[in-house]
C-alpha cells in the first residue's frame, strides 16, 4: 500500500455515516419530502440534502445534545441550525405539522379537519441560558415557562404556544386560540379542566369570543369529611333509610378523566425527547418549533407504517 494509504482508509472509515435510530427511513422520507421548501433557483447549490439536515435536527431533538456537539457524521452544526432557524421563521415547522396531521387523520378514517379539541398546559423548568418570558408558577411550584397545547381527539398537536409560567391558564388560552376559528374552521367544541373557569376568562371567553361549546372536566369532589358523612348516615338510618357512608366518598386511586388524558398523553409524547425535558431555548418561538418537530417525527412514523 502506498504511503499515506492507511491514513486515508482510516479517515474514510471514521467519516462513514452510520445510521442512528433517529434517522428517517426511506418510507418516512417519502412522506416528508413533498412538504419541505423547494431549493432556490438562484445562489449556490445545496451541499447537503434536506434529509441529512432533518436527520441531524431529529438527533438533537431526541438526544438533547447541544448544536455544537453534533457528531461529525452529520452536516456542520451551523448549517443544521441555519435550516432549523429558517424553517422556524418562515413557518415551515407548523405548516408541515398541519399537512402531516391532515394526511394521518385521513389515513385513520377521520376528517382532515377536527371538530373537537382539548386544551391544557404544562409548566417546565428553564435553564441558565436566559431569554424572554420566564416566571414562577405558584400552583406547580415551577420556575420557567408554560407550554400550552391545543390537540385534536387523537392527541395530535393543532397549535402550540409557549409563554411565561406565571401566566394563568385562563389567560394563556387567549393567545393560543388567536385566529383559531380561521385555521380550524370545523372546530366547535373544547374540553378544558377547572383551571379555565372564570368570568371573561377561559371557558367563558371561548364561548363568547369564538362561539364554541366548552365542557369543563373536573375531578370528583369529596362531599364532606368522614365524620360528617357518618353523621348523615346515622340520621338517615333513624328515618328508616340505610345508607353506607363509604359509598358517598369519591373513588380512590387513579381516575381517567374524560378527554383529559388525551392532551396529557400528548405532553408525554413530547417529553420523550430529551431536548424538551426542560426549556433550553432563549426564544419561546424556538420552543414551539421543537414541539412541532417532535410531533412531525411521531406522526410521520405512524404514517409510514400505515402505507
Amino acid at each position: 500500500m502506498k504511503k499515506g494509504g492507511w491514513a486515508l482508509l482510516r479517515y474514510s472509515s471514521m467519516h462513514e455515516k452510520k445510521p442512528y435510530p433517529t434517522d428517517l427511513s426511506d418510507a418516512q422520507w417519502k412522506c416528508l419530502e413533498p412538504h419541505l421548501p423547494a431549493p432556490k433557483q438562484r445562489g449556490r447549490p445545496r451541499i447537503y440534502s434536506p434529509r441529512e439536515i432533518l436527520d441531524a435536527i431529529f438527533y438533537v431533538l431526541r438526544s438533547g445534545c447541544q448544536w455544537r456537539l453534533l457528531p461529525h457524521e452529520f452536516p456542520r452544526w451551523p448549517t443544521v441550525y441555519h435550516y432549523f432557524r429558517k424553517w422556524r421563521i418562515d413557518g415551515t415547522w407548523e405548516r408541515v405539522n398541519r399537512t402531516i396531521r391532515e394526511r394521518l387523520r385521513v389515513r385513520l378514517g377521520r376528517n382532515a379537519q377536527p371538530s373537537a379539541g382539548v386544551v391544557d398546559s404544562q409548566s417546565v423548568k428553564t435553564t441558565g441560558v436566559g431569554g424572554e418570558q420566564r416566571g414562577y408558577d405558584g400552583g406547580k411550584k415551577t420556575k420557567g415557562r408554560k407550554r400550552h397545547l391545543l390537540v385534536d381527539t387523537e392527541g395530535f398537536v393543532l397549535k402550540a404556544k409557549v409563554h411565561s409560567a406565571k401566566v394563568m391558564d385562563h389567560e394563556g388560552i387567549k393567545p393560543l386560540l388567536e385566529r383559531a376559528e380561521e385555521q380550524f374552521f370545523r372546530l366547535s367544541h373544547l374540553w378544558l379542566d377547572a383551571g379555565y373557569r372564570g368570568d371573561d376568562k377561559g371557558k367563558d371567553w371561548v364561548e363568547k369570543t369564538l362561539g364554541w361549546s366548552v365542557e369543563l372536566v373536573e375531578r370528583p369532589r369529596k362531599a364532606a369529611s368522614k365524620e360528617v358523612l357518618m353523621n348523615w348516615a346515622a340520621e338517615w338510618l333513624n328515618e328508616g333509610v340505610k345508607v353506607d357512608w363509604q359509598n358517598l366518598l369519591p373513588p380512590r386511586g387513579f381516575i381517567a378523566l374524560p378527554r383529559r388524558w388525551v392532551v396529557e398523553r400528548s405532553f408525554a409524547w413530547l417529553s420523550h425527547n430529551r431536548r424538551m425535558s426542560k426549556d433550553y431555548e432563549r426564544l419561546c418561538t424556538t420552543s414551539e418549533a421543537w414541539g412541532y418537530a417532535a410531533m412531525i417525527r411521531l406522526m410521520v412514523r405512524r404514517l409510514a407504517r400505515a402505507r
